[in-house]
């Protein structure tokens, strides 16, 4: 079992010494940033569990907008339209704004209303 390093702590919530399993796989999140360049070729211990937690908090934060969408629709499931509301509607997650647009307008075609209309017109 993987012993834990200085920055173990952070995805505890603080540095202690004291940790439990990472909630994202670290091997992946280190293959990832491999594949992020081919000048990338050493990585430390310690990064891919700060990226970890970056992360778990980037889910957490869209997570919440989302629901937030979801609520102002009364709802109780949150789907994937919520999650591009909230991306279109944060300026944060502008960034995101083209994946989200594509697959949204595929829906569109279908005679659903469009995110943005979502955004401005209330239900």
């Amino acid at each position: 079992m993987r012993q834990p390093g200085t920055y173990s702590g952070l995805l505890s919530g603080g540095i202690t010494g004291r940790t439990g399993p990472h909630s994202l796989p670290l091997a992946r999140i280190k293959k990832i940033m491999k594949k992020s360049g081919d000048d990338v070729k050493m990585i430390s211990g310690e990064a891919p569990i700060v990226f970890s937690k970056a992360c778990e908090l980037f889910i957490e934060e869209l997570t919440a907008r989302s629901w937030m969408v979801t609520l102002q629709g009364k709802r109780r499931t949150l789907h994937k339209d919520d999650v591009a509301t909230a991306v279109i509607g944060t300026d944060i997650f502008d960034f995101l704004v083209n994946m989200v647009s594509d697959s949204t307008s595929r829906d569109d075609t279908q005679g659903e209303t469009s995110v943005e209309e979502r955004i401005f017109v209330k239900p």
